[in-house]
This record gives C-alpha cells, structure tokens and sequence, in this order.
C-alpha cells in the first residue's frame, strides 16, 4: 500500500483539501482585510448648512455638530443667510422664536398673529431652555469649538447682509464660498440641510 496517497478524514475531505481550504480562507482574509482599510480611512465626516437664525433651529445643527464631534468625527457647519445670526456673538445672544406657522406652538396663530407674541413665545421657551438645564446656543458653540467642530460663514451672505467678519465668535472660519460647501458636502459621510 503507497503511502503518498493523501489521508482522508472523516468527513471525506483530505489533507490537501483541507489545505487548499485554509489557504484560499487566508487570502480571502488578506483581501478583506485590504478591502476594509481602503474603506476605513479615518473617522467620519458630516456636513451641515444652517439656513435659520431663529431659537428653535439653531439648537439641531449645533447638537448634532457638538454630539458628531463627541464621537471623533470631523465636524462642518457651513451657515447662510439667517444662520449667520448663530454665529454672531450679539445675535445669537436675542434669537427669537416665531409663534406663527407652527402648529406645535401652544399658541393659536390667530393670536399668534398679535404684536409682541414672538416676544413671548421666546421668553417662554427661554425659560424652558433654563428650566430643564439645556445648554445655552453661546455654550454649544464654544463646547463645539473646543472639540473641533468647523463653523464656516457664507461669504456671500457676509456681503450681501453687510455682516461685520468681527462680530462672529473666535474661531469661525470666514470667507468660504458655495464650492467649498459643496466639495465638503462630498466627501462627507453624512450631509445634513437644517
């Protein structure tokens, strides 16, 4: 009896079976592995465009960019036209809080509709913010500085809106355009329009 015969096992498999087997499971491991490197190639990467300047939407692109930078992503805001207001150090200070047009506010509109109701509909959720211990939009903004988070200003609305480059908090990034926006917006994992 010839003993260069390969062993069969149990199951039928021989060893040469068995270390074709494990060799081609190696390489597939190897190639995945690559595969998976090409992919992971540093944390990720989110894009938000603030539009609003008022007080109940400057709070989601901030928690959400602060929250995002909390996790290692790298973070950009990228605000135009009303969202400018978010970044300016006076401004973001009185934002107001529309009664009219929200079918949530505990306001009916036709009273909504009355002088001074934005006035109050501020005051109450003011109140509300301090009541329940909600982080200011001054104390996200600095928090998301801290960690990283990039704010950048609309260079055309700068203009347009005749806003003073000054007045925004340290750390903002002026001077970016639409294209900038864009290409950001492209190499993003996660592209959010607040």
């Amino acid at each position: 009896m010839s003993t260069d015969a390969p062993s069969a096992s149990a199951d039928g498999a021989t060893e040469t079976d068995v270390a074709t087997l494990e060799s081609r499971i190696e390489e597939l491991e190897s190639e995945l592995a690559e595969v998976k490197s090409e992919v992971d190639d540093g944390p990720k990467k989110m894009s938000i465009i603030s539009t609003k300047g008022t007080l109940d939407m400057a709070y989601p692109p901030l928690i959400l960019a602060s929250t995002a930078a909390a996790f290692g992503w790298d973070v950009t805001v990228f605000h135009t036209f009303w969202g400018l207001d978010i970044l300016h150090e006076d401004k973001s200070k009185d934002l107001k809080l529309s009664s009219v047009g929200n079918p949530n506010m505990p306001v009916p509109n036709a009273i909504a509709t009355l002088p001074g109701m934005d006035r109050v509909t501020t005051k109450m959720m003011e109140r509300q913010i301090e009541d329940n211990d909600t982080a200011t939009i001054q104390e996200l903004i600095e928090t998301s500085l801290d960690m990283g988070v990039e704010f950048q200003a609309c260079q055309m609305t700068i203009d347009l809106m005749d806003y003073d480059e000054g007045n925004f908090y340290d750390g903002v990034t002026t001077g970016v355009g639409a294209a900038t926006a864009l290409q950001d917006m492209a190499e993003a994992d996660i592209q959010l329009l607040v």
